[in-house]
């Protein structure tokens, strides 16, 4: 989780962090990388995400963070009402959550992460995953909130890797390339290395799933919400 929060601070504009990143900030699930160097960590030492609002007092919050969290939670909407009980009026609710066709690439349950309960769409009235939420129809269900954005990042992206369903061999394939991987890490074998290249070339024509988030691309889905002033 940590790993892609610091991707998508690099892809966010200069004016991302004063706009809705300011005054008091929790980010949930933030592991040792926080999205603001300012922000109250929250993470599993610090308790149950899923009851958060027991833990942390009602309206407190500028800005409610959580970045490749969500997806881990038991139950989805009552997690994400609790966060959103968090927020201040006139503050801000931001969500980073895979994108099921870009992470996922068609496969339940998880091939690349086995906790993942639940998988995120945006703006489709259609989905693949029997776990499947529209994020922006999930957040604007929330009462009083305005969503102000919701947007695909896909930067470093090779579409032409991704795949629409992943077969039980693949899955295999998919195991026994990670067991490869390793061991030729073991043996001190670098990424560039003749035989560490050829492997890669062979599991790819075998069409073996690849997960690109391990490396530097982006596949998720950002959701930023406005918690409404009552009249």
């Amino acid at each position: 989780m940590s790993a892609e929060a610091s991707k998508t601070r690099r892809i966010r504009g200069p004016g991302f962090e004063a706009t809705y990143l300011q005054g008091r900030v929790i980010d949930i699930g933030c592991g040792p990388d926080p999205v603001v160097p300012h922000a109250e960590p929250f993470d599993m030492a610090h308790g149950d995400a899923q009851v958060i609002a027991s833990l942390r007092p009602h309206g407190h919050y500028d800005a409610v963070c959580s970045s490749h969290c969500l997806e881990h939670m038991r139950d989805v909407p009552a997690a994400l009402a609790q966060w959103w009980l968090l927020v201040r009026e006139g503050g801000y609710l931001v969500l980073v959550v895979p994108d099921e066709d870009l992470y996922e690439q068609g496969g339940w349950p998880s091939l690349f992460n086995p906790d993942h309960k639940a998988t995120f769409r945006m703006n489709s009235p259609t989905t693949w995953s029997p776990v499947s939420y529209d994020i922006a129809q999930l957040v604007r269900s929330l009462p009083g909130a305005e969503l102000v954005s919701c947007e695909r990042h896909d930067a470093g992206y090779d579409h032409a890797l991704q795949l629409r369903s992943i077969s039980p061999l693949q899955r295999q394939l998919f195991a026994l390339s990670q067991f490869c991987h390793v061991r030729l890490r073991r043996w001190g074998i670098s990424p560039g290395h003749p035989l560490a290249r050829g492997c890669r070339w062979l599991f790819r024509c075998l069409n073996t799933p690849v997960d690109q988030t391990d490396g530097a691309a982006l596949a998720q889905i950002q959701v930023v919400v406005r918690r409404g002033l009552r009249p």
